[in-house]
């Protein structure tokens, strides 16, 4: 069973078989990810944005510069993927990132703007990959998994909507509008 506040869509889940389909609604969701969380925190107060989604869970703020630094290592990572043999991707410490000065204090206006920009270029390299560009690949160096790109655009389509759900339920259980 998964924590709700946690995992408000659940876990990720790798479907069997990545669609066509799945791919466009992949994307689809990635390309609007930014308007959409532009549109649920650009009316918060600082309060509001310096209010955990749960109880030792980052803050409004501290989740959409997460989703800044997650989604630039992402197309990194993508880039690796498509001009390297099989490259070892770097992790990086989110919690630890999510602690520093930017992270916590830094106007959320700046993470927006560059998930903006970021997103546009993101979209635009994933519309223009071929099947074949699709099954490149990268290993998390951590847990040594094989990550195919296709999967790990579901998986990013997945970030977008979870940390959008942490915004939107805490908006809700508060009556914040």
């Amino acid at each position: 069973m998964h924590d709700p506040l946690k995992y408000p869509i659940g876990q990720y889940e790798r479907p069997v078989v990545i669609t066509e389909v799945d791919l466009q609604q992949y994307i689809n969701i990635i390309e609007m990810f930014p308007s959409n969380i532009a549109k649920e925190v650009s009316h918060l107060n600082e309060e509001q944005l310096n209010t955990p989604y749960r109880d030792g869970g980052w803050t409004i703020k501290q989740v959409v510069h997460h989703c800044a630094d997650s989604h630039m290592n992402s197309i990194i990572r993508f880039k690796l993927a498509l001009t390297e043999d099989k490259p070892t991707i770097k992790p990086y410490q989110e919690d630890q990132w999510a602690e520093l000065p930017d992270g916590k204090i830094l106007p959320i206006s700046y993470s927006l703007s560059l998930l903006e920009g970021l997103h546009a270029r993101w979209v635009f390299l994933l519309k223009s990959l071929r099947p074949v560009d699709l099954k490149r690949t990268f290993i998390h160096p951590e847990t040594k998994k094989v990550y195919d790109l296709d999967e790990n655009i579901g998986l990013y389509a997945w970030h977008c909507q979870h940390h959008l759900a942490h915004i939107t339920t805490l908006k809700a259980k508060n009556n914040w509008k």
